[in-house]
């Protein structure tokens, strides 16, 4: 086990290259499931989350190749091995092995999915979503296991907005007889970017990226070579780095439209920020401005760019509030930002911020990805040496983090934990 140390203070300047998008990744690899030739995958990131879903797909006997940022799924030897515990509980997102498993075999069982603790995060859209298909779905010794006859197009209307639902329906419903059609869906690029790949290997999918998607299922799907999106959320988290501690920074490999709702908001701070085809480029102020945030569905401000953005307010003047409509309990990172000396209280799902102040290094631990991000940015803009522990959650969504860091000018390195501490941690 590591902790990340950062000596902050130090100015940011340079180019920094965004990776694939994490959220795409994890929807991505388990659609291969569907296919019965091989898929290729182009500009993966360099994360846990990959890694995992690498062996579970080998767990149920596909052949996985990884090569830089490139894999290669050849699914043809693939069974519907039962997956109920193991590395499954290690993420979230291993949820999306229902869909494409009750698609390509009719049935999967799959052990509830670990991954951030954000509060309750059901999965009953899903589960509505295959029942609509003709799946039967019983939760067994803390499994799901779907079975179906087989599978036929059915009207779905979501009750909440979701990201995962959306996919997940996509998923069972290319293979599915008859027309599917998915209302209230989700409208992320990250939908587009799974419905694309889906496209490719010869599914009928219209209408990703708005509120409505319309699915013809077909009998059988083949290989095809996708590159993945840019990382939204990753360029927003040094967007975020650019404000709080730059002096240009300029961030390559991104699709500025995604991150629309940031850039307005750090416009509103005084930020400098200009936007190109595929590039932004940053540079702090020493004056950052208040603002208020919310987080909602996209295209509004993302819940996972809440938790950093805390962290940049608090060099801000006066006060700023900030409100996650999404996860209500997604403030853990504040008790570790007041231990750096933030000046932060919590009423229900807002979080106010007073500046501006001067962050202090301190031990601190990252209870999810995106909490870990802001403790991150907190160490880079605090005085002295910030310890980072709860790397195992940073690892899951930031690809090369140290070396991006370092390579903007940052003083950033990764230690072995001691006994001391490994044994500290598990008492906690």
């Amino acid at each position: 086990m590591e902790k990340l140390k950062i000596a902050g203070g130090y100015p940011l300047k340079g180019t920094v290259r965004i990776s694939g998008a994490k959220n795409s990744a994890v929807a991505l690899i388990p659609a291969t499931i569907l296919a019965e030739s091989p898929v290729t995958i182009e500009g993966l990131p360099n994360i846990s989350d990959v890694e995992i879903l690498k062996d579970l797909l080998e767990e149920i006997g596909g052949k996985v190749t990884i090569t830089d940022d490139e894999m290669t799924v050849d699914p043809s030897t693939m069974i519907s091995m039962p997956l109920p515990n193991g590395k499954v509980k290690k993420l979230r997102a291993s949820y999306y092995l229902m869909g494409a498993m009750l698609g390509r075999f009719k049935k999967a069982v799959i052990g509830l999915p670990g991954g951030c603790h954000l509060g309750p995060r059901p999965i009953d859209q899903h589960i509505k979503g295959f029942e609509a298909l003709g799946a039967q779905i019983t939760n067994e010794q803390g499994a799901i296991y779907l079975r179906a006859d087989e599978l036929r197009g059915a009207r779905i209307y979501l009750d909440v907005v979701s990201v995962g639902a959306t996919i997940n329906i996509m998923l069972a419903a290319v293979r599915a007889k008859g027309r599917t059609i998915i209302e209230n869906a989700a409208k992320e690029p990250e939908i587009i970017d799974v419905a694309t790949l889906l496209t490719n290997m010869g599914a009928k999918i219209k209408g990703a990226g708005t509120d409505v998607i319309r699915i013809d299922g077909v009998d059988s799907l083949h290989g095809c070579r996708h590159t993945i999106i840019p990382d939204r959320i990753e360029a927003g988290t040094y967007l975020i780095l650019g404000a709080a501690m730059g002096e240009g920074v300029l961030i390559d490999n991104v699709i500025p439209q995604h991150l629309e709702s940031l850039i307005a908001k750090l416009r509103e701070m005084g930020v400098t920020v200009e936007t190109g085809d595929d590039q932004v480029f940053v540079s702090g102020t020493d004056k950052l401005k208040t603002v208020d945030i919310k987080t909602l569905v996209y295209p509004g401000f993302p819940t996972d760019l809440q938790q950093p953005f805390t962290s940049l307010l608090t060099r801000a003047t006066g006060s700023s509030v900030v409100t996650d409509t999404i996860y209500g309990a997604r403030f853990k990172h504040i008790d570790e930002l007041r231990r750096m000396n933030a000046n932060i209280k919590v009423e229900g799902r807002s979080a106010i911020i007073n500046g501006p102040v001067q962050l202090q290094g301190a031990k601190v631990k990252a209870s999810d990805l995106r909490a870990g991000a802001a403790l991150v940015i907190a160490g880079l803009m605090a005085e002295g040496i910030t310890e980072v522990t709860g790397l195992e959650h940073i690892d899951r969504g930031y690809s090369n983090l140290v070396e991006k860091l370092n390579g903007l000018g940052a003083t950033v390195w990764r230690e072995a934990l001691t006994k001391e501490e490994v044994e500290q941690m598990k008492n906690t």
